[in-house]
């Protein structure tokens, strides 16, 4: 089986002006484990005889190393690749896949369903327009499903296909489908779904993922595949208003000064005035460059370099936007997370928030609810544990432009990176600008003044008893060193007793030595009103 016509008849710019004029959908499949995410893409991939010759020969000889249908074909090997995969028949990291049909093209995300494996799962919906859940028909709805379902509602999903699989093993009752369906409706009732399709299916057997099933005669639904090429998905970037995230200033040589970047959402022209947050500079562009030329307008997934007609400071992690509709900009963020990581997250814990190209300090003022899954209300506690969904303020270093998730995927999405392992420890979506320093009513905090992010103020005592604690371990540890060498009392307390004196007096002329040398010291000036004292310089 091939997916290529016969080579006398391939006309290679015909189809490839084919494939342009088709729309691309991003789709995941999601759920609890050993729902059937892997097999039920490996079917569709077959059924659609978009596998070449090769993968399907390669495909029966792994069936037969490491399938677990017996003699017959094991579908899911298409996707799980990953050895520790295969072996314990999980899938483990998120697989992406690319397909077309005479309709549409796809890249399908299969996602793991253990829960150790959530934060996999998430990554993969982040950049999904239609979610596939999958539910086993004889478990129902878990609390995976639960917690899936959740995640791609905040992730911006409205349309998801229902797929109630292992319809043959509960003999292909209309009233357990019917009954999976309706529980998922009420549960899902508040989570914001356009659309929610449900559709009995076998991905095992292949039945109603490509072709309708004989076995469902009471279904009047669409296939599997037949949704996916149906489903309207509402393609907002170029609507939204301008932004540009600042990655790089560009200054190949003195006579040229561009900012590059992707172009997030909306549309933008030479002669177009924008603004610059957080600063709030405004200014208007000159020109579009990029390495083809220059542009009559970029659009929203272009990659590009924005010239301005005046000399304006931009930095890398600034937002170059339109003029209506203007961002968020403040240091303070309410926020949804998912917390990911094993510890628990408290108040008072320090990230680095990266957000667009922008990455500042950020620390967890407070840590008001939790979402309850089986209820899906909001729980008050004062921490989130590992997979936990819940609401948080976040009091960054620095003012920042942001949008709310809900008007912007792509500039309302942030991640919390823990400040030592540098591994991503939570995904976070921004419902709001918290009641903080806003930076429209003051200039932002980039002019040298000198911030101190941690709330925690060392008292003159402490630091007294840290010093002289040092320094009577390290005369006591002198000490010891001398009379094993010496095997000698007097000796060994003299040398001790010279090693405290000259200690003593060098640190001093050592300091005092310093204070009239000038090379090297620059003077910060304090923010207005702040002492870095009281705010914990320590």
């Amino acid at each position: 089986m091939s997916v290529h016509p016969a080579a006398a008849s391939f006309q290679l710019k015909d189809y490839l002006a084919a494939h342009e004029r088709k729309s691309l959908l991003r789709f995941i499949t999601c759920g609890s484990v050993d729902d059937g995410k892997s097999t039920l893409i490996g079917r569709l991939l077959y059924e659609s005889k978009r596998l070449f010759d090769d993968q399907l020969a390669t495909l029966e000889r792994d069936s037969r190393k490491h399938g677990t249908q017996g003699g017959s074909i094991d579908f899911a090997l298409l996707v799980d690749g990953l050895a520790s995969e295969r072996e314990q028949g999980i899938t483990i990291d998120v697989a992406y896949r690319f397909f077309s049909t005479d309709r549409r093209t796809f890249i399908v995300a299969d996602t793991p369903g253990h829960e150790q494996y959530t934060r996999n799962m998430a990554t993969g919906a982040s950049t999904a327009d239609v979610a596939i859940l999958l539910i086993d028909a004889r478990k129902g709805i878990t609390r995976q499903t639960r917690r899936h379902a959740l995640l791609v509602s905040m992730l911006g999903i409205r349309h998801v296909a229902l797929a109630i699989n292992k319809m043959d093993l509960v003999g292909w009752s209309e009233e357990r489908f019917n009954q999976i369906g309706a529980e998922f409706q009420a549960f899902s009732v508040n989570l914001g779904f356009q659309q929610v399709t449900a559709i009995p299916l076998s991905a095992l057997h292949g039945d109603n993922v490509v072709e309708p099933s004989p076995q469902a005669t009471w279904y009047r639904g669409p296939t599997l595949l037949s949704y996916l090429e149906s489903v309207e998905i509402e393609q907002t970037a170029g609507d939204e208003p301008f932004r540009l995230p600042v990655q790089w200033v560009n200054r190949p040589h003195p006579d040229f000064r561009g900012f590059a970047g992707l172009v997030a959402s909306g549309r933008i022209r030479p002669g177009d005035r924008v603004r610059i947050h957080p600063s709030g500079l405004e200014t208007s562009v000159a020109k579009i460059v990029t390495m083809d030329g220059e542009l009559d307008e970029a659009v929203a997934g272009q990659s590009v370099t924005l010239t301005l007609s005046d000399e304006v400071d931009i930095s890398r992690g600034d937002v170059i936007t339109s003029m209506e509709r203007r961002p968020r900009v403040s240091d303070r963020i309410d926020a949804r997370l998912f917390w990911m990581a094993t510890e628990h997250l408290k108040e008072g814990d320090q990230f680095l928030l990266k957000l667009g190209a922008a990455a500042v300090p950020a620390k967890v003022v407070t840590v008001r609810q939790r979402i309850d899954l089986a209820s899906l209300a909001s729980v008050p506690v004062s921490s989130l544990a590992a997979n936990d969904v819940g609401h948080v303020v976040l009091l960054l270093d620095q003012p920042i432009a942001f949008d709310p998730y809900t008007e912007s995927r792509r500039t309302g999405g942030f991640i919390l990176i823990d400040r030592e392992s540098f591994d991503t420890v939570a995904i976070g979506l921004v419902d709001g600008a918290g009641s903080g320093r806003d930076a429209g009513s003051q200039p932002a905090r980039n002019d040298g003044q000198v911030t101190w992010l941690k709330a925690v103020r060392e008292q003159k005592r402490r630091s007294v008893l840290k010093a002289m604690s040092w320094r009577v371990i390290g005369s006591v540890a002198t000490v010891a060193a001398a009379f094993v060498l010496t095997q000698d009392t007097r000796l060994a307390a003299a040398i001790g007793a010279t090693e405290v004196v000259t200690k003593l007096v060098l640190y001093y002329g050592h300091e005092r030595l310093w204070t009239r040398i000038k090379f090297g010291l620059s003077i910060a000036a304090k923010p207005r009103g702040t002492d870095p004292q009281s705010s914990g310089a320590g």
